[in-house]
């Protein structure tokens, strides 16, 4: 079996991939940490030692995301845009747009029939939207990521989270506490932020059915119900989404292998 290896170096974690042949799920890992961290490398180990493969096994090595130039196992990159189309048409073919939000940034891409990239929209210049805001708002709540979706859950209203700046949404909430308001509640205003946010990216773009969410924010069920109430539209997720850019990349390693082949 050909094994190729892609690891997707964000801004606030690093994923990888094995697969097998270019289409076999093989392994996978995830570390807490980005680009300039040592997660790159431990995220690299981890996948191999849960694949129970060496090095030496893998054919190919393939990096994308903010870090990929900077990832001393391999030469090969490729954009995050085009690694997120690979992965998310290898786990959904149906896929015609993809909602990606990040720790530092959010994309929306649309795919055509055969999966390939007809258009794009990004926001990197505000961390509104994006998996930044959320941690933020974290911090302030005195909360983990992880509770936002059974907290909004609980809520009875949601408090509306009204500016799009990072630093004036920390006062309002702040505010809110001050008043007594019910965490909850403005944990569910919280996530409609950023699905409000999100939404008003997708709306730039031609929205078609069917759409996938990927990047560590999808995990959050609370902003993925609030984005399917702004769009209104269902929303396909599954555990993996997270690692739809790694597996795109690990796609990409398998085909510049075989291409590597011919030429000899």
């Amino acid at each position: 079996m050909i094994y190729t290896l892609g690891i997707d170096i964000g801004s606030t974690t690093t994923k990888c991939v094995i697969l097998g042949d270019g289409n076999k799920y093989i392994a996978d890992s995830l570390v807490i940490g980005g680009a300039g961290t040592k997660a790159p490398d431990e995220a690299f180990k981890l996948a191999l030692k849960e694949a129970s493969l060496e090095k030496e096994s893998l054919s190919a090595v393939l990096a994308t995301g903010y870090g990929r130039f900077n990832f001393s196992e391999t030469s090969l990159q490729m954009s995050e845009l085009s690694c997120h189309a690979r992965g998310a048409y290898h786990v959904y073919p149906e896929t015609r747009t993809i909602i990606d939000i990040g720790g530092q940034d959010a994309k929306v891409i649309n795919l055509s029939p055969q999966g390939k990239i007809a258009n794009f929209v990004m926001n990197d210049k505000c961390a509104a939207g994006t998996g930044r805001f959320l941690d933020v708002m974290a911090g302030v709540l005195q909360l983990k990521i992880d509770d936002f979706e059974m907290e909004a859950d609980k809520a009875d209203k949601s408090i509306r989270i009204s500016n799009t700046c990072t630093v004036f949404a920390e006062s309002e909430v702040i505010s809110q506490l001050a008043k007594g308001e019910n965490i909850s509640n403005i944990v569910k205003g919280i996530c409609e932020s950023v699905a409000t946010r999100v939404s008003y990216l997708a709306k730039r773009t031609n929205i078609e059915e069917s759409i996938c969410i990927s990047g560590g924010v999808a995990r959050n069920g609370a902003v993925r119900k609030a984005l399917e109430n702004e769009l209104g539209r269902k929303i396909k997720y599954s555990q993996k989404s997270q690692f739809l850019g790694a597996l795109g990349a690990a796609s990409y390693a398998f085909e510049k292998f075989e291409s590597s082949k011919e030429v000899l």
